[in-house]
């Protein structure tokens, strides 16, 4: 395990914490608390124990849950992307390529995965949400990856055929797909993520692809 588990009563106060934070639309005190709680327990705890459960919380129903969810969201973005970075000095990406799959606006979990990755002190090429697979391809051929990790929140956008059609056009490289949208199975050589701590372990395998 990467991280110890954070406490009951912890949990329990964090999430009071940043939720009262996000219902006041402050999400610079959402960003301060998830700093701290992520030096004191570790990003992969932080996201299945905090992040996640809140987020699951707000069913954006209502215009005033909405607002709160953007604030929970745009705190835990800045708080994660902030966590680990030292000013001036870029991690290596180290073979591993993240990016949200195609029309997929939501990448939240790749930027906790980037945040647990720098706390091992390893980076990782980050291209960020909606990549068309055109472009994803791109990438690949330009960079060079060991391993790509795609996000998809929805089942509209974690269409599962395409992802292991991908993976079997790049035979050598790790493909992996990451997030909730991913309901129907994903075949070989494509690979299913449950959770952080699995795709962290994910990137920092450095054994050669199958």
């Amino acid at each position: 395990m990467l991280t110890h588990p954070i406490p009951a009563d912890a949990v329990q106060t964090a999430h009071k914490g940043v939720f009262l934070a996000a219902e006041d639309l402050d999400g610079n005190r959402v960003a301060t608390l998830m700093l701290e709680l992520a030096d004191e327990w570790g990003v992969p705890a932080l996201w299945e124990q905090v992040c996640r459960p809140l987020l699951a919380r707000l069913s954006g129903r209502t215009a005033a849950e909405i607002a709160v969810e953007h604030a929970l969201s745009e705190g835990v973005r800045v708080g994660l992307d902030v966590h680990r970075r030292e000013p001036g000095r870029s991690l290596p990406t180290g073979g591993v390529l993240l990016a949200g799959a195609e029309q997929e606006a939501h990448s939240l979990g790749l930027h906790a995965l980037a945040a647990a990755l720098r706390e091992q002190g390893r980076g990782c090429l980050h291209l960020g949400p909606a990549l068309p697979w055109t472009a994803l391809t791109n990438a690949v051929y330009q960079a060079r990856p060991h391993t790509v990790v795609l996000w998809s929140q929805t089942p509209v956008t974690g269409r599962a055929y395409r992802l292991v059609r991908f993976a079997r056009d790049f035979p050598r490289l790790r493909v992996y797909g990451a997030g909730p949208g991913w309901i129907e199975p994903l075949a070989a050589p494509a690979v299913h993520l449950d959770a952080l701590p699995d795709a962290v372990a994910a990137c920092l395998d450095t054994t050669r692809p199958r």
